[in-house]
Formats: structure tokens, C-alpha cells, sequence
């Protein structure tokens, strides 16, 4: 599944950026890689998207697929530095990972001003897909709603009928 996924990820990244397809497609993934989340993806996290790469010949389209990474370190201003750079300097055709919900809102926006792709893996905050969606992101996987839904359906069926939050103050939450 996991290559099923580069593989439309960089196909998907192709047709979005013309201008890249004479190099290839170049993939960043930006991800907590010394923080509290760096187990959730991390260095495991890019090993998995390298060895996807390698399952496919390290190609999509007849086009060369290359990845880079960095650590975002929970930072949003720091991962939005990174993902400028990126996209500015490096020829980043799309980010994805962006672990912390924090992060991702803040790469998805300069995603949508670079009208690049990026696909959030890691964070799960509905504002992703909800009041800060954009035409060019992505959200592959769950999402804050779809916990709470799922979760508090299943307790109402079973009868739970006594509630006691515990909140995150931050963007996930």
C-alpha cells in the first residue's frame, strides 16, 4: 500500500508541475525527527518512503523520483522556513508527512500560495480539510472528527451514557 501510495503521490505531482517533469519529480518529507512524534514517523517514516522509491526503480511516468527530508522539530515557523526553501530554492514538487497539526496547517498554506501539492500523513486536526482546506492539499489519514465520532458512537451504543473530557489547547485538539 505504502508504494501504491508514492507511486500516486509522484504521478499526482508530475501533472501538477510542468515545469519539473525534464528532472523528474522531487518528494520532501517533513516530519518531527528528534521530538515527541519522531517514533509515530520519523527516520522510519523516510525509510519507508525510500524503500517505496527503490520498489519502483526509483521512477513514476519514465520520470526520476528523488526525496528529501528534514525535521520540522514541532516547529511551524520553522517547518514553513524549511518548506519555503524547498519549494524556492530546492525544486520540491510536494511535501508530505507534516506531523503536528501545528505544522501542517502552516506548510498547507504556503503550499496553496506555491500552488504545490502537500499531503498530510501525521497530523490530524479536521481544520485540514475543513475551514483551511485548499485545493492543494491532502489529508491521508484520520482526522479529529472522525475520532470522535467513531469513538463517542460506539460508547452511546454500548450504553455510556457519563462523559469527562480531557482536551488538547492546541491546533489537534
Amino acid at each position: 500500500m505504502k508504494s501504491g501510495f508514492l507511486a500516486a503521490v509522484a504521478a499526482c505531482s508530475l501533472m501538477l508541475a510542468a515545469p519539473a517533469m525534464a528532472q523528474g519529480v522531487k518528494i520532501g518529507i517533513l516530519n518531527d525527527q528528534s521530538g515527541v512524534y519522531a517514533d509515530y514517523g520519523g527516520k522510519y517514516s523516510v525509510e519507508a518512503a525510500r524503500m517505496a522509491i527503490e520498489d519502483f526503480g526509483g521512477e513514476v511516468l519514465g520520470q526520476k523520483i528523488e526525496m528529501i527530508t528534514a525535521d520540522h522539530q514541532n516547529k511551524p515557523d520553522l517547518a514553513t522556513s524549511i518548506a519555503r526553501r524547498w519549494y524556492d530554492a530546492d525544486g520540491v514538487d510536494m511535501i508530505t508527512e507534516l506531523t503536528t497539526s501545528s505544522v501542517a496547517l502552516a506548510v498547507q498554506e504556503l503550499s496553496k500560495e506555491k500552488k504545490k501539492v502537500d499531503i498530510v500523513v501525521g497530523a490530524a486536526t479536521s481544520a485540514i480539510t475543513g475551514a483551511a482546506c485548499t485545493p492543494y492539499g491532502f489529508h491521508w489519514a484520520f482526522d479529529t472528527h472522525a475520532l470522535a465520532v467513531g469513538t463517542g458512537g460506539a460508547l452511546v451504543k454500548a450504553g455510556g451514557d457519563s462523559w469527562f473530557f480531557l482536551t488538547a489547547d492546541y491546533a489537534f485538539g
